[in-house]
């Protein structure tokens, strides 16, 4: 294409509040377009809903980061550990992928989330008992940040007062902004997430439990599937990505029913619509923004638009998921809307293992928070809402007020 490249402006308040305007744009432009992305890369951006369909099933577009061209993605990884750190099922490729996603699938079943039910609701339950009688809260760092880190703790077996730890050091692997992330930062982060990895697998080799990470060990002890660097790379991405991007939904779910009170009184009284709510809110402004990253194994067409070898393809679900092609009357929040084939979690081989915890727990997040939240409202005005910057999508907190009479 011949077009300079679009540059995301995430150092920008107002597109970090509002991105969608300039999505639309972008859309409505061409199904691929050329943008410098979060740090200055150069990507293509697949924008309409059947492309991008289409481009998370390709296997000419990798995982691997690897496959790409532009040595600034790997310079974003810890020197000494990318191997380490590109060994999970998030940049792995069939067959390593099948094999990596096999072992821990087990874990997220439907039946098995089911059966989490209880002890969601019970840690829901708890932290909203210690923020009720204040009548006022940040719904980010007192409840959407602190459950699912319980939950993906419980069910890797991680000690609760070692939790608050491993979320730090996630944070400053992966918080993405206009600049590139500081090499030494992430290294350092990098090296206290091992130590601690390694740590705790010794930890239950020696006094196996019922819990994931003991599992894992188990396939790679016994069966010899997993090596010793696939398997910290597995725990550092279940404990990353078993969090993140819940808290986003909890977080955003909540700040677009504040926004949009005709749909806040409407699930108020329908509370049956929460599980089609769920599905809205990650279609209309879900927690991974724009999209997800692949990178061409080779010369390779999207959408009649010709696309290098080793370049940096961003299949933006977050615009294909407002595509006027797909969904009637995109931009509107609407909670009863039934087709909802969204892309929020992916599609293809790597579609969110960890979708069904998420929903689950963003169900009874939002749910149980409308229930013993009454009047809840935003304790400051909406354009004061702090966003992550790019790659991942939520806000950073959520002040709010509630009667405490429930």
């Amino acid at each position: 294409m011949s077009e300079r490249p679009v540059l995301l402006p995430y150092a920008d308040p107002a597109f970090l509040a509002d991105p969608f305007p300039l999505y639309r744009q972008l859309r409505e432009e061409g199904p691929v377009r050329r943008v410098v992305a979060a740090g200055g890369l150069d990507a293509w951006l697949v924008t309409r809903y059947e492309d991008a369909l289409a481009a998370l099933s390709d296997p000419r577009l990798s995982s691997d980061v690897r496959d790409a061209s532009d040595p600034r993605l790997l310079a974003q990884l810890p020197g000494t550990e990318r191997e380490s750190m590109l060994s999970n099922m998030l940049r792995s490729d069939p067959p390593d992928h099948t094999r990596l996603r096999r072992l821990v699938s087990k874990a997220f079943t439907a039946r098995r989330v089911a059966q989490m039910r209880p002890r969601i609701q019970a840690v829901t339950d708890s932290l909203l008992d210690r923020i009720a009688p204040a009548g006022r809260a940040d719904l980010v760092a007192d409840f959407a940040l602190p459950l699912p880190v319980t939950v993906i703790g419980e069910l890797l077996g991680v000690p609760p007062d070692d939790r608050l730890d491993f979320q730090r050091w996630t944070d400053r692997m992966i918080m993405r902004g206009s600049e590139p992330p500081d090499p030494a930062v992430v290294d350092e982060a990098w090296q206290h997430m091992r130590a601690y990895v390694t740590g705790l697998i010794g930890d239950k080799r020696a006094h196996p439990g019922d819990d994931l990470l003991s599992g894992l060990i188990s396939a790679r002890d016994e069966e010899r599937r997993l090596s010793e660097d696939e398997l910290i790379a597995m725990v550092f991405l279940l404990l990353a990505a078993g969090y993140i991007t819940t808290v986003n939904l909890i977080g955003a779910g909540i700040a677009m029913l504040l926004a949009h009170p005709d749909q806040l009184a409407l699930l108020r009284s329908r509370p049956e619509l929460l599980e089609s709510a769920i599905e809205e809110f990650l279609r209309y402004d879900g927690p991974v923004n724009p999209g997800i990253a692949r990178f061409a194994r080779e010369d390779v067409e999207i959408a009649g638009t010709a696309v290098p070898r080793g370049a940096t393809v961003l299949i933006a679900s977050a615009i294909a998921d407002r595509d006027p092609a797909r969904f009637p009357d995109p931009d509107r929040l609407d909670i009863t809307r039934q087709d909802n084939a969204h892309l929020a979690f992916g599609h293809g081989v790597h579609y969110c293992l960890g979708a069904p915890l998420a929903r689950l727990e963003g169900n009874i997040a939002i749910g149980t928070a409308l229930r013993r939240l009454p009047g809840l409202a935003l304790a400051v005005e909406p354009d004061e809402i702090r966003w992550r910057p790019g790659g991942l999508r939520g806000p950073l907190s959520l002040p709010v007020t509630f009667g405490t009479g429930a």
